[in-house]
């Protein structure tokens, strides 16, 4: 069997599967707090095209090469841009760190910011219900919300001048963020590499919280365009192998002895 077909295939698998990530990224341009993720190409070597002992035959060492696949597609971690809303329940982070929430059978979600909310049972959650780890509830006739840039969060009790102090929000820094795993919904997750640790805001690295703003994805337009033309161009080449394979399969199939 032509081996065309099998490269070729291969890398219509990859394109395609590299247009998927770059559409999730568009289509997320402007979703609060979205990190945007590229795609990492890795070569597939033939095991019946390499020696013994696992490496690449001697003298043409393009022989082993069989096609490409995706080994990854790791998020890119730069902050977005903070838009400045005025509404006390919106809430960014300026720099480092993540906003530790309570998950499904108490899982710790890792989130970067958005719109809070007050749900049913008077605690502070982020706007579909998931709840701050820190759990923090607010208080009945509560008039006014204040958090602070060190994440302490006071609350103006029936029009009262004064503020009272009902909890403070840490932030959790990750070693290696590429270890998180991302649950959707602007939601990561620690895996068993991630190294986690909570942290004051605005101390050892973290970054500080900002109230009434939000933070931008950091998808660029024009990159992603850019982006999007080349794997285009890859996947209309990998459907000429393919299709030079069945044309040699044609001639190879008409030729009389």
């Amino acid at each position: 069997m032509n081996g065309a077909f099998y490269i070729g295939a291969l890398g219509l698998d990859a394109q395609q599967r590299a247009l998927d990530v770059v559409a999730n990224n568009i289509a997320n341009i402007n979703t609060t707090g979205f990190k945007r993720q590229t795609v990492q190409f890795s070569n597939l070597v033939n095991p019946l095209a390499a020696s013994g002992d696992g490496t690449p035959p001697q003298g043409d060492q393009s022989a082993a090469v069989t096609g490409v696949a995706i080994a990854a597609t790791p998020h890119v971690w730069t902050e977005g841009s903070l838009t400045v809303t005025g509404q006390q329940y919106d809430l960014a982070i300026s720099g480092a760190g993540f906003i530790e929430m309570l998950g499904p059978s108490g899982r710790t979600l890792l989130w970067r910011g958005g719109t809070l909310k007050v749900n049913e049972d008077g605690a502070l959650a982020a706007a579909d219900g998931t709840v701050l780890r820190a759990d923090i509830s607010m208080p009945q006739n509560t008039t006014a919300l204040s958090i602070s840039a060190d994440g302490i969060v006071t609350a103006q009790i029936n029009g009262s001048t004064q503020y009272k102090q009902i909890g403070q929000i840490p932030l959790a820094m990750v070693k290696d963020p590429d270890s998180l795993v991302d649950d959707g919904a602007g939601y990561f997750e620690a895996s068993d590499q991630s190294q986690v640790s909570q942290v004051r805001a605005g101390d050892e690295g973290a970054g500080s919280l900002v109230q009434g703003a939000l933070e931008s994805g950091n998808v660029q337009l024009t990159d992603e365009m850019v982006t999007l033309m080349l794997l285009q161009r890859a996947y209309a080449a990998d459907a000429q192998v393919v299709q030079a394979g069945d044309q040699l399969m044609t001639i190879a199939n008409e030729l009389r002895r």
